[in-house]
Order: structure tokens, then C-alpha cells, then sequence
């Protein structure tokens, strides 16, 4: 493993201004893998040897870290090891800091506080997209492939003027989170020709990003169970305006409780091995998200069985409701790369508690 790590570092010595720069960060990454303390430049060089040294070029090099060119080698590394469509999870999160001067960062909701107390901590708002790496036996792995900060604009004072709170009113449109996901995702189409297949939750499922999807690409994402599906219109000639949505349709919720549309069983791999899903599909359908003028295919999934322990009682989780922008793609296809999204979090937590990202 380290043979295979060393030797992904030397491939990335082309992309830095200098050889002494590419020492010095393959010398902070190599000790950052086994620092056992706080992941900072300090704990970096002071696990390397090199406590006694001079400091300033070793901090001063994170300033010229080529990052864009950087995530461009992994781009195509995760491209060469794969076939097919290139499938991408999208998901945001937040680093984080203690700095109360550090730029960019503000009071976000904190994912772990329980459901009837909201907790706020101090941190970077980033996003980040992560390629799979598919197995033969049906599994994947994602590997980041994109990182960027999504820093808010900083309030003016109550006494600023005009100008300046207008400029803030669109600084804060721009920095929209969707908006900038929407930016990404263009920006991946330019890498490579083959068809990417993004698979997104619930918070890039709707217009902002499905108005802005580029050619030949498909998004993957959860929708609420209660959003409004119509039939396609047929084309007509009749004057006056013509008619975006056809007959109204059941709603997802009411696919997946309607008792004469019989359940699909699709194998796909979760957790260590294959498992059957029982699945729902309807499509195509217009789905009434503002701007969204094509078919799409909606798929239901029924809510897993599960015991906390063997001989108790069988519990459910949650049932999930897909949006596919191709109508066409099989259901097992959906379904699996749906369920390789997961590992984008796995990406979060590793980052953060073993990499020391934020810190």
C-alpha cells in the first residue's frame, strides 16, 4: 500500500512549481498519515523530524498547493479505472473550525444534533464530489474527485448604505449552494466525453441544478414523497398556449401504497453482499419541479426490514422516492448506483476524524 501511495505522489511532480515544493508536500502528507495528534502543518513537520527546522517555507508552500491540477490527476485516474458512465455522488457538509477569524466561516446546523433540539457549531460550509470505482462483484468505491469551499458572504452593519446592502443581497444569490453545485457539475462535463451519471440527495433535486444539467448527463436524486407527477403532454395543434403537464398522476407516496401496481424485486449489492429490494417505478412523467420541461422516471423503493438483535421483532426504516432524468436507464442501474451514494459520507467521516481536514 504505501509502494502504491508513493508512487501516486510521484505522478502528481509535473503539477507543482518546483521540486522542492513537491518534497515538501509529499514529506507533510506522508507524516500527516501517521501523526497521531491534532492534523496541523505543525504536527505534520514535528512527526517528520523536522521540529528544529525552519518553518516558513513548509507553511508558505500550502499557498502555492496547485489544487485544481491536483483533483485534475485524480479525474482521470478514477476515469481510466472505470467503464461506462461515469458515476459521481454530490454532497455538501461542514468542516469544523475554531478560528473566529478564519475566512469563510460562520454558525451552521450541526447534522447530529437530535431531531427536537437543534444544535449550531462553528465551521466551513464545503462541497464536494467523489467518483465510483466499481468491483466485479457489483460494489463501489468513491474517491473525492472534487473539493470546493462555499463560503457565505459576510453581513454588512445596520448603518450601510444602499449600494453596499444591495451588493450583498446578490453576493449572497451567488453564493447560493445549488447554484454553485450547478457550476461544478458543468465544470466536470468538460473533463471527459463519456455520459456522468450525478447521484445527489434531496437538497440538489430541484430546479436551480435540473434547469442547469449539461448534455449527455443524468441526475439520480431522492424527491419528496408528496411531489406532484402529470402525464406527457401529447403534441397538439390547438391554438393558444400550449400545455406544459398532461393529466394529473399519483404522487409517490401514492405509488408506493397503491395495492394494484405489483412490487419489482431488483437485486442490488449494500453493505457486504447482494440483497433483494422491492422496488416501484412509473415513467415517464412530468415531475413539477419549476423549470423541469422532460420526462423523468420515478422509482420507489420499500422501506427495508431490519432487527436490533436476533429473535426481536422486524422494524422498517424508511421507504426512499428517486428522480431519474433518463426515462430509459434500467431499474438496476438506478438502484445501484443510488445505493453507492452512501460512501460519499463514508469520504466526510474519514476525512474528517482521520485525515484531520478542518484542522
Amino acid at each position: 500500500m504505501s509502494e502504491h501511495l508513493d508512487r501516486l505522489l510521484a505522478d502528481t511532480a509535473g503539477t507543482f512549481a518546483s521540486p522542492e515544493d513537491h518534497r515538501r508536500v509529499r514529506t507533510q502528507w506522508l507524516a500527516g498519515l501517521l501523526n497521531l495528534g491534532r492534523h496541523t502543518v505543525t504536527g505534520a513537520l514535528t512527526t517528520a523530524g523536522q521540529q528544529q527546522r525552519d518553518w516558513s517555507a513548509d507553511y508558505r508552500v500550502w499557498q502555492r498547493l496547485p489544487v485544481d491540477p491536483l483533483f485534475g490527476q485524480l479525474q482521470q485516474h478514477t476515469l481510466a479505472r472505470s467503464t461506462g458512465p461515469w458515476v459521481v455522488a454530490l454532497d455538501d457538509s461542514a468542516t469544523r473550525k475554531t478560528g473566529r477569524r478564519i475566512p469563510g466561516c460562520g454558525w451552521r446546523r450541526d447534522p447530529l444534533s437530535p431531531p427536537f433540539h437543534v444544535n449550531f457549531h462553528w465551521g466551513q460550509r464545503v462541497l464536494q464530489c467523489s467518483a465510483a470505482l466499481p468491483a466485479p462483484d457489483g460494489s463501489a468505491r468513491l474517491v473525492p474527485i472534487d473539493w470546493t469551499e462555499a463560503p457565505l458572504p459576510k453581513k454588512p452593519s445596520r448603518q450601510a448604505g444602499p449600494e453596499e446592502q444591495a451588493a450583498y443581497a446578490e453576493a449572497r444569490r451567488q453564493a447560493n449552494l445549488n447554484l454553485l453545485a450547478a457550476r461544478r457539475l458543468a465544470h466536470l462535463r468538460t473533463v471527459t466525453d463519456r455520459p456522468i451519471h450525478f447521484v445527489v440527495d434531496g437538497r440538489f433535486t430541484n430546479r436551480t441544478v435540473l434547469r442547469q444539467l449539461p448534455d449527455n448527463t443524468v441526475i439520480i436524486g431522492r424527491i419528496r414523497k408528496d411531489t406532484k407527477l402529470y402525464a406527457p403532454v401529447a403534441p397538439t395543434k390547438r391554438p393558444g398556449r400550449p400545455r406544459r403537464y398532461g393529466e394529473v398522476g399519483p404522487t409517490p407516496e401514492e405509488l408506493r401504497t397503491d395495492e394494484k401496481i405489483p412490487w419489482q424485486q431488483v437485486p442490488a449489492w449494500a453493505i457486504d453482499r447482494a440483497h433483494p429490494f422491492k422496488l416501484k417505478a412509473t415513467g415517464p412523467v412530468m415531475a413539477r419541479i419549476r423549470g423541469v420541461t422532460a420526462p423523468v422516471r420515478i422509482v420507489v423503493i420499500a422501506p427495508l426490514g431490519y432487527r436490533l438483535r436476533q429473535g426481536s421483532r422486524l422494524l422498517y426504516r424508511q421507504p426512499a422516492y428517486l428522480l431519474c432524468t433518463d426515462p430509459e436507464l434500467p431499474l438496476e442501474r438506478i438502484l445501484q448506483e443510488y445505493l453507492w451514494r452512501w460512501d460519499i459520507e463514508v469520504n466526510f467521516r474519514d476525512e474528517k476524524c482521520l485525515l484531520g481536514v478542518s484542522e
